[in-house]
């Protein structure tokens, strides 16, 4: 159902590299960001950890984690399926922080999230193929 995934989180000063760590493998267990140290708007430092998961049972544990998610977020996923997703059939979704770091999925639409990048597989790569898939995902 899904390729691959890719992710993206910032740290930003106030902000603690490893709680943000931890909140990303609330989501992905066994994921192992790669660290890139950048600058924001203001001069100040910025952590970006980023990285992308491509094993099949790495993928279904994530998939395991979407189907657990509250009928209430799947509900909102669902009716916003078509913005979400791209004409390549990657799903866009964005996953609150702090609430994550807590043990929460909670989804969210500010960028100051963890940045999911869900590779559809869908033959051939349209859209219209890959909404379908989606919909199976979160329909279960």
């Amino acid at each position: 159902m899904i390729h691959n995934l890719s992710y993206r989180a910032f740290v930003y000063s106030t902000e603690s590299e490893e709680k943000v760590r931890e909140a990303i493998c609330t989501l992905l267990p066994t994921a192992l960001p790669e660290k890139e140290v950048t600058e924001g708007y203001h001069n100040n430092p910025v952590i970006i950890l980023h990285g992308k998961i491509t094993k099949k049972r790495e993928i279904n544990d994530f998939l395991e984690k979407l189907r657990s998610l509250k009928p209430s977020v799947k509900k909102k996923i669902l009716k916003e399926l078509h913005n979400r997703m791209d004409d390549k059939g990657n799903l866009f979704l964005r996953f609150d922080k702090q609430c994550a770091y807590l043990g929460d999925l909670k989804m969210v639409e500010h960028g100051d999230a963890l940045h999911l990048k869900l590779k559809i597989a869908a033959y051939p790569a349209r859209k219209e193929i890959a909404l379908e898939v989606a919909q199976k995902i979160f329909e279960e």
